[in-house]
């Protein structure tokens, strides 16, 4: 990525870009199947009760790592012409299905799903995502362009003290990521030519689709976030549309905002590269 032309606007990915996902679903899944099972109250299937009582922290990660899935599945296949559905009523059916699809229907009543459903808007940044946020701003107008709609992001950058100066979401523009119109519109509502915008993703799929569209991209790795395999990754290296990699071995956005040339005596004292 060239200095000399810079863009104007980063535009971010946020789940598992901006916020480390894993660890708050996979918690708040466990904490509430403990919880289920220690109420008095609770009347279970005694199946149910069975299922719920021999899984771990690693059949939550299963659990969670599924769920996941089915909305990357869910927003890739959404027909912009349809209706559209938003992430939040994604996430509240297929987790209905996936409790039936693992034997522990019944676990939680009909009340209590949507709840655990939106523990989508409470999820924990990234040790250097808030205060990377805060340096990039110095500079650059930040954007969220996530798939994610406009009350989940809302909630959780308060949640996550993620200071954004637009919250932008594919609701907006009713199409998913990777659809050229979410990455054209959201430029366009900035004011900006594509180019003059950057996508920020951990995800290449994502980036791949932005610079079609004319942005330039920045990848930052997170640590199990990358669905390619090494081939397509290799691939992606020799193709070029990645205009800046940060490895998992440097600091996040806080590497992001050195390289664009953020001075290292105006990043915090605490901040390391």
């Amino acid at each position: 990525m060239s200095l000399s032309n810079p863009p104007k606007a980063l535009l971010f990915d946020v789940f598992g870009t901006v916020v480390d996902w894993r660890v708050t679903v996979v918690r708040e899944l466990s904490s509430k199947c403990h919880s289920t099972l220690s109420s008095a109250t609770a009347s279970l299937p005694s199946t149910v009760r069975l299922r719920a009582s021999t899984m771990g922290l690693t059949d939550w990660a299963d659990f969670a790592e599924e769920w996941r899935n089915t909305y990357k599945v869910f927003t890739s296949s959404h027909d912009p012409g349809g209706t559209f559905i938003t992430v939040d009523e994604h996430y509240l059916s297929s987790l209905r299905e996936l409790l039936k699809s693992r034997g522990l229907e019944g676990l939680w009543p009909e009340e209590d799903l949507q709840e655990i459903s939106l523990m989508w808007h409470r999820l924990d940044a990234w040790p250097d995502s808030a205060v990377g946020l805060q340096h990039l701003n110095k500079v650059f107008t930040t954007c969220t362009l996530s798939n994610g709609n406009l009350s989940l992001l809302q909630e959780l950058t308060t949640h996550a003290g993620l200071e954004f100066t637009h919250i932008f979401s594919a609701e907006l523009f009713q199409a998913y990521k990777p659809q050229p119109k979410v990455y054209k519109e959201a430029a366009i509502r900035l004011g900006l030519a594509p180019e003059q915008c950057a996508m920020v993703a951990a995800h290449l799929y994502d980036l791949k689709a932005a610079k079609a569209c004319g942005y330039q991209t920045v990848y930052v790795e997170r640590e199990h976030e990358e669905g390619w395999s090494r081939e397509e990754i290799d691939e992606a290296k020799r193709a070029n549309y990645v205009d800046m990699w940060v490895t998992l071995d440097e600091a996040g956005f806080l590497t992001v905002a050195e390289r664009f040339g953020i001075e290292r005596e105006r990043l915090p004292k605490s901040a390391s590269f």
